[in-house]
């Protein structure tokens, strides 16, 4: 690290605590052979997944001089780098078997990765990754609380989602100026929902665009005559779960 200036990519802060890196490989479960890590940097979270030697590892790295860095010095060899971005790759291509996603993901893109995973979704079983603090805490909120969002809502329809631990500002180079979060998504045995899936989008987002209102008036919109006595619909978004909004999309949907 001492030789190569440490520098923020699309909102990326390089992790420079050993220990914490050590802890993020471990969050792994044993039993999962291929990882793909996003946004490598230096390898500071490489080397340790490196030294676990059942792991068959691929990264992708954006940025051509961490690229060169870890090649030049001997981190990773070539066949194990995709030189690219993540949110364009073709990645189920990468491995012939389901495999994990891992990374100290950039803050700018962290909700566009957590898209890109639950597009490929019976592909990724696991996911561990180190996110704002906010962001890691909403998508492992339950309902009811004020942290519960769209995001927690599409994600815990597959994933089982667990907030690991806090990472402060100056673990980091160069700091960020919040708190970092370490989280754990493992896929549930949800294959798909019992409802219109595209129309779940719909419903869970015109929900919450307007959360601190009733379902009756957020959803005003969708509703019809036949609809308006369901006592659900007193509810503000965040007091459902992904059952209930399975529920609710199949009410509006008829």
């Amino acid at each position: 690290m001492n030789n190569v200036r440490a520098k923020k990519y699309l909102g990326q802060h390089f992790l420079r605590n050993d220990d914490i890196a050590f802890r993020i490989a471990d969050a792994l479960p044993s039993d999962i052979q291929n990882v793909l890590e996003i946004g490598p940097g230096m390898g500071v979270l490489t080397k340790h997944l490196c030294r676990q030697a059942a792991r068959n590892l691929r990264v992708v790295e954006i940025d051509g001089e961490s690229v060169d860095y870890l090649l030049k010095n001997g981190v990773l060899a070539s066949s194990q780098v995709i030189a690219g971005d993540f949110l364009r790759l073709p990645i189920d291509s990468y491995f012939n078997a389901p495999f994990a996603v891992i990374g100290n993901f950039p803050y700018n893109i962290s909700s566009q990765i957590l898209f890109r995973v639950l597009e490929h979704k019976n592909s990724v079983p696991v996911l561990v990754g180190m996110f704002q603090k906010e962001v890691a805490e909403r998508l492992a909120s339950g309902p009811g609380g004020r942290d519960y969002g769209i995001l927690s809502v599409f994600l815990q329809a597959y994933y089982d989602i667990e907030y690991l631990f806090t990472v402060a500002e100056h673990e980091f180079i160069p700091p960020p100026k919040v708190k970092s979060g370490v989280i754990r998504m493992k896929r549930n045995s949800v294959q798909s929902l019992d409802c219109d899936e595209k129309f779940f989008v719909t419903v869970v987002k015109q929900a919450f665009n307007q959360r601190r209102k009733t379902l009756r008036n957020s959803l005003k919109s969708l509703l019809k005559p036949e609809d308006l006595g369901n006592e659900l619909l007193n509810k503000r978004p965040e007091q459902l779960g992904v059952s209930e909004f399975v529920y609710l999309t199949n009410m509006l949907s008829k």
